[in-house]
């Protein structure tokens, strides 16, 4: 990762000072710029180069760095309401002796930032873990299309608190938290079609996973991972990741984890044409599917009942042209809880790709155009994307 924006030096510009007060490095700025652009459809494009290029106000040569590419002006004057001219300029900071000017300064930042975190308290964590959950809950009904800009903010503040913990239980509290909210980011990013996006705030998940102490989290990260493999066509090794995260799991997760998991790695195997351990998966989750009544612990977050696991099982059976996928799929959808939309959206996609296997042409139709609405409705580049694929 490149150095933060933050380092020993003081400010270059006013831009490299702006980003500093974000306290973010330059690839998380990077980051956040391009999908600040995606959201607003702004044309331009920032690289954390070109970025850093920008921030020193100078080429690494010390020549001026020339005109700022339009599409690229509008985009910062965007994001910071200033002009390019404004942001380019020195910060206005004493740089004569910058080994003693920015002393005082590194220490303000780093202390403010050490106090805040030894501010966080269990009423606070609580707080932030409430916080995901509810993004959790609007996303699962009208999609990822304006939360994911929500939720990614959310976990770089977690972060922030994270990396100036010192208090090694509050650590592992808010790398729980941190962990949760990038294993719903990679789950959005991904449904928003943003496979790099998704793959990076999975390895954060796993990453604060582990510093959390929590073999539950990681698994359930990897295993959502594994999906991003499957995206882009990497069967076998999502088999392998889902197979390391059932091990990890299986060690202390509780019931319910177990069973998405096993059910997660018969969606791997299924879309790896193996199709006899798939459906060997797929019972392991059913009878590893723990009863309504039983109480477990709410972490990791999984909404996973006998409907979703029907759902689940029916994606796999249409995968293999399975005479039975129409019926399970059939069932599902009319058990199926309508707030779970994007569920609705793939389960149609799977029912209209059976049916159209089946040669039942108008019901294929039928249920093609419902998925297509639901997709556009919730911005699902993911399903709309599988709809494409059907059709080829």
């Amino acid at each position: 990762m490149t150095s933060p924006a933050y380092d020993e030096q003081p400010a270059r510009t006013v831009l490299e000072d702006k980003i500093r007060q974000r306290r973010q490095t330059f690839e998380e700025f990077a980051e956040y710029a391009e999908t600040f652009a995606h959201e607003h459809r702004e044309p331009g494009t920032l690289s954390a180069r070109h970025l850093q290029r920008l921030a020193a106000g100078r080429r690494a040569d010390g020549r001026p760095i020339g005109p700022v590419r339009p599409a690229t002006r509008r985009l910062l004057e965007h994001i910071f309401g200033c002009s390019v001219e404004e942001l380019l300029g020195p910060s206005g900071r004493d740089d004569a002796t910058p080994e003693v000017s920015g002393l005082p300064q590194q220490i303000h930042e780093l202390s403010s930032a050490i106090a805040a975190s030894q501010r966080v308290d269990d009423e606070t964590v609580l707080l932030l873990r409430q916080q995901v959950d509810a993004i959790r809950h609007l996303d699962r009904r009208l999609g990822a299309i304006t939360l994911l800009p929500q939720l990614r903010e959310q976990a770089s503040y977690v972060a922030g608190l994270l990396h100036h913990a010192i208090a090694p239980r509050m650590r592992r509290e808010l790398a729980a938290v941190l962990a949760d909210a990038c294993t719903l980011a990679g789950w959005q990013s991904m449904d928003r079609g943003e496979l790099a996006h998704a793959w990076r705030h999975y390895e954060t998940a796993t990453a604060a996973a582990r510093e959390a102490g929590s073999p539950a989290l990681e698994s359930h990260a990897l295993a959502e991972q594994a999906v991003t493999l499957l995206d882009i066509g990497h069967t076998r090794a999502a088999v392998d990741m889902t197979v390391h995260a059932r091990a990890l799991g299986d060690r202390a997760g509780p019931r319910l984890l177990r069973t998405w998991l096993a059910a997660a790695h018969g969606e791997a195997l299924a879309a790896h044409r193996d199709a006899s351990d798939s459906l060997r998966a797929y019972d392991d989750a059913g009878e590893l599917l723990p009863a309504p009544t039983d109480h477990e612990s709410p972490s990791p977050y999984i909404a996973l009942d006998a409907t979703h696991l029907a759902r689940w099982r029916g994606h796999a059976l249409s995968r293999f042209g399975h005479p039975d996928a129409i019926d399970v799929l059939t069932s599902a959808l009319e058990c199926h809880d309508q707030s779970f939309t994007r569920g609705e959206t793939s389960l149609r996609v799977d029912l209209a790709h059976a049916h159209a296997i089946s040669g039942h042409h108008d019901a294929a139709r039928e249920h093609r155009a419902h998925a297509r609405n639901l997709a556009l409705t919730i911005g699902s580049v993911r399903q709309q994307r599988r709809l494409a694929q059907s059709n080829a």
